[in-house]
């Protein structure tokens, strides 16, 4: 059983539209801020672009459609579980469950207390919103933690937008609680592998977010 402690932002959840441009989050303040996932997500346009011409749209479509509902799926069933909810695995496929399985000692054996999961959080500093998968201890340590899947193994330099939405999100939850976070897991469930966890410090991804965030404001 996971132990639960519950930190007050001072608002229950935040509104949120997403078009086409991307999703927008309303604060409780009226302002409105791009999601970090909209922002992180300009800089790769072209290289989904390319893809999607090289394997063709409707390859394109399918591959896109199943990793989306994969990622959904392992997602919810990863917060389900850490809610200590006992019949976390019905309704899922057996590979969905199979996923779950090869990340589940990382949760038995190195996640703590859990602060909250899917919590909303907002940055006036940064003028960015998101929605983090899981705020908990790993390793003894306050975490800011995202759950993730693939195909294949990934190596370092391809993820490197995890890491900064894993920093913004440890630079909202001090700003909205008070509460520093520096260091930033991310799991991740791949496809006949043995899943990948890279932990990284919030610090040494600053000046990315920082960048990524201003060529979004300028584009």
């Amino acid at each position: 059983m996971f132990r639960h402690e519950k930190v007050e932002l001072g608002y229950e959840d935040l509104s949120c539209v997403t078009r086409s441009t991307g999703r927008k989050y309303t604060t409780p303040n009226k302002k409105e801020y791009p999601s970090i996932t909209t922002v992180l997500s300009a800089k790769s346009k072209e290289a989904i672009k390319a893809w999607r011409a090289r394997v063709g749209e409707e390859e394109a479509n399918k591959i896109s459609r199943r990793a989306s509902i994969r990622g959904t799926a392992v997602h919810a069933i990863i917060e389900k579980y850490l809610n200590n909810e006992e019949d976390f695995r019905e309704g899922y496929m057996p590979h969905i469950i199979q996923s779950f399985n090869d990340v589940r000692p990382h949760f038995d054996q190195r996640i703590g207390t859990v602060y909250g999961q899917e919590i909303p959080l907002y940055s006036d500093h940064l003028g960015v919103a998101g929605r983090v998968d899981c705020v908990a201890e790993f390793d003894g340590k306050l975490s800011i933690i995202d759950f993730k899947t693939s195909l294949k193994p990934k190596k370092k330099e391809w993820v490197e937008s995890y890491f900064q939405q894993e920093c913004f999100y440890a630079i909202a939850w001090e700003e909205r609680t008070g509460m520093p976070i520096t260091q930033l897991v991310t799991i991740i469930a791949v496809d006949n592998a043995a899943p990948q966890v890279f932990i990284e410090h919030r610090d040494d991804w600053v000046p990315a977010l920082r960048e990524s965030i201003v060529q979004f404001n300028f584009s």
